[in-house]
């Protein structure tokens, strides 16, 4: 089959609301700063109704991605799961706006579509609250097979490791991937999400991963270590390619016992940093798909990465392509 997409992605789709607040806030809110905790819908009403005023966009972590592919030019395809209500159709609408494709039906008469609560405190962490509504009703039915198998790359979001069903899809998809000749690619996603999850998480990688995304907190919690260089190693021995995020210090490319370090674009004034590490895959996988050395994949993540660290938002505001093409990458 031909390649139609540069990444076909599978994750939850989720509305963001995203808004300021004060480190007081999250205590007096009993919420763990930096976290992402899941919370029934009437948790997120309550606290929808105490944040100040926010900012609301599509998001959930691989569409994000799958955006910032779009805003280097790159072609991108995405499955998820929304419910047939107003926040399911601006989704899908705003997907295929910026030219992904999006075709997954709605759900009827289930739990409204995900949204995703989102408080930044004034150092840019982000701390969310989730309420995961009709993106956990994403299961192998809807991985389409045709989509995968004209992927370069088949991205999956390490947050549907919370959902059997999803995890199932995952096993799918990668069959199908890895029978056409396509790179499964998965992002750790969250701490949290590796503790729950970490033998699940490392036999997945050990036998169907071929790139690996995931930022210091992630791998260190995967491999239960306090050394950044002992679990570069552990990972480095169970898939080909991986690349490890590490904030201000840059980024670190693992790839058959080659090491690469790549800086951190810089940023003026980091805002918020909502959405970091899913432009960072977003501009090492455009890369990737195109052909690029591992270094400048990696340079490119990284200038996706402080594009959206420079706004609120998950998304970029500008395009990556020309923000690329004025730095000579």
């Amino acid at each position: 089959m031909p390649e139609l997409y540069d990444v076909a992605a599978i994750g939850n789709a989720i509305v963001d609301v995203i808004a300021p607040c004060t480190d007081a806030f999250l205590t007096e809110n009993g919420l763990t700063k930096g976290a992402m905790m899941l919370v029934d819908p009437e948790a997120s009403s309550r606290l929808y109704s105490k944040m100040q005023q926010a900012v609301e966009a599509s998001g959930g972590s691989a569409a994000n991605t799958i955006a910032g592919l779009a805003s280097f030019g790159g072609r991108g395809a995405f499955m998820g799961k929304v419910a047939d209500d107003q926040l399911g159709r601006t989704f899908a609408q705003d997907m295929r706006r910026i030219g992904a494709r999006f075709e997954n039906a709605p759900l009827k008469g289930g739990p409204a579509t995900a949204v995703s609560m989102i408080n930044v405190t004034p150092d840019a962490q982000r701390t969310m609250c989730t309420y995961l509504g009709a993106s956990v009703q994403f299961t192998d039915d809807d991985v389409d097979q045709d989509t995968v198998e004209a992927a370069q790359i088949v991205y999956l979001e390490g947050y549907l490791f919370d959902a059997e069903a999803a995890r199932r899809a995952f096993a799918k998809a990668a069959a199908f991937a890895h029978g056409a000749g396509r790179r499964i690619a998965l992002t750790l996603s969250d701490s949290f999400v590796v503790e729950r999850h970490r033998g699940g998480l490392l036999g997945f990688i050990e036998t169907q991963v071929d790139l690996l995304f995931a930022n210091e907190a992630e791998l260190l919690a995967l491999f239960e270590t306090d050394s950044f260089d002992e679990a570069c190693e552990a990972l480095r021995t169970r898939c080909d390619l991986a690349a490890v995020t590490r904030s201000d210090k840059g980024s670190v490319i693992l790839s058959q016992g080659e090491r690469l370090t790549v800086r951190a674009e810089p940023v003026e004034k980091v805002v918020d940093t909502t959405g970091a590490g899913d432009q960072y895959a977003a501009g090492f996988m455009f890369g990737l798909s195109r052909g690029r050395p591992l270094q400048q994949c990696g340079q490119l993540a990284s200038l996706a990465a402080a594009e959206v660290i420079s706004h609120y938002g998950p998304r970029p505001q500008v395009s990556l392509k020309d923000l690329a093409a004025s730095k000579g990458y």
